[in-house]
Order: C-alpha cells, then structure tokens, then sequence
C-alpha cells in the first residue's frame, strides 16, 4: 500500500532577504524556519532543505541497512548514521556522504561495509537522488 506524507512552505520577501517557514504536516512534529542565510552560510538556528534531506537520507539508510542485516541474520543492536549534504551556491547540491558506526554482533567489518554499500544503492532516498554523487564510510564500533 502506498504512503504520501505532506509538507509546506510558507515564504516571504525575496530570496536573499526574506524568510519562510516548513511544516511537517504529516507528522505533526512541528514548523521550522528555513531563510537563504542558513542555506548559503550559518544555520543561526534555521534549517535548510539540504539539512532536511540528510534527516531524511541518514533515516532511510539506517532502516535500510537494519533490513539488510536482519534478512542476513545479523541484527543490528545499534546503528549511527550521519549524512552531510553539500550545497554549492549557483551549482546546487554537488555531493552526499553517509558516515555509520554499527553494533552488529557476529559480523566482521567486511560484511558489515557490504551491507552498508547494498543499503547505500538500494534505499529510497538514495535512489531518488540518483543524480548526486553518495559516498560512504562504514564500520563497526
């Protein structure tokens, strides 16, 4: 069954002066304030829409990998995935690295960078920003 999750954008002004605001509708988790300064330069306590797409390719990674390593029969007991979005302005994003430290009890490193390489293909996320550059480090803790 398929699943479509919501979110707005409330914008005001113009690009380099103005500000907005995203709501995650689905959720209900909250609005968050996103302006060209946190994009381009400091966060100052905004988001950005690269910052939402690591949340939501670092999410996705983990469950697709915690997948991968049940269905091998090696469950994870803990994994830690950070991705780092890289915004160029006037080129747009030009680069996604996935970092993850896992607790995989009974697997050694060379398994556990497979897994994390098959993860890194086959997640949604990743699949769906095909035309960016992913790399990964993985290993375990």
């Amino acid at each position: 069954m398929a699943t479509t999750r919501q979110a707005h954008t409330v914008w005001e002004g113009n690009l380099m002066d103005g500000k907005g605001a995203v709501t995650m509708d689905s959720s209900g988790v909250g609005e968050y304030p996103v302006s060209w300064p946190a994009r381009a330069e400091a966060p100052d306590g905004k988001t950005s829409p690269e910052e939402l797409i690591a949340a939501a390719h670092s999410s996705c990674f983990s469950m697709a990998l915690s997948h991968g390593l049940a269905g091998a029969g090696t469950p994870p007991a803990r994994l830690e995935t950070k991705a780092e979005v890289t915004f160029q302005p006037g080129e747009g994003i030009t680069g996604i690295h996935l970092t993850v430290q896992g607790e995989v009890p009974g697997l050694d490193e060379a398994a556990f960078v497979k897994a994390a390489e098959d993860a890194k293909a086959n997640c949604p996320v990743s699949q769906a920003l095909t035309g960016t550059t992913i790399t990964l480090s993985a290993s375990l803790a």
